[in-house]
């Protein structure tokens, strides 16, 4: 027979009046210790009645909403579309500035991940080719190109 949790704080309380130690309370009562002393600490605080109706009324009301929707998808995977396939990084920047949403860079790259093969999981830590050798200064160099958008950074290090 379960005993509802308000009953059980009722329990609890006279328990301890009556002396009995916490741990032992906890056994009768089959809750957690920890919880136990929760609930004491804040009877004691606020007084059984007090606590018993703060208790109760934090158990109502309405849970907060999903960050992730539909909607919130679907933007994620245009601002991906209309610039160039960008990183996350770029779209977090793009949703803050034109829709002022906040999302974490991991939480975009798991919208992201749903839609597109971001990489191959079985080719991680794979060997690369041979890295070539220079015997002489500007023999081998090292070329590069990075998308800033409108700019394209274009960089060459000699090796």
């Amino acid at each position: 027979m379960d005993v509802l949790n308000l009953t059980k704080i009722t329990m609890a309380w006279e328990l301890y009046e009556s002396g009995i130690p916490k741990a032992h309370i906890a056994d009768r009562l089959k809750v957690n210790r920890e919880t136990i002393h929760l609930w004491i600490k804040n009877i004691q605080k606020y007084g059984l009645l007090e606590f018993l109706e703060r208790y109760s009324n934090a158990k109502k009301g309405e849970g907060s909403k999903r960050k992730l929707d539909g909607l919130l998808k679907s933007r994620v995977y245009r601002l991906r579309e209309e610039n160039r396939d960008c990183c996350g990084q770029k779209i977090k920047e793009f949703l803050s500035d034109e829709f002022g949403i906040s999302l974490s860079t991991t939480t975009i790259y798991k919208i992201l991940g749903e839609k597109y093969t971001l990489r191959s999981k079985w080719k991680k830590n794979r060997k690369r080719g041979p890295i070539p050798e220079a015997s002489s200064p500007r023999e081998v160099i090292q070329m590069d190109t990075v998308d800033f958008g409108a700019v394209f950074a274009f960089t060459g290090i000699d090796i």
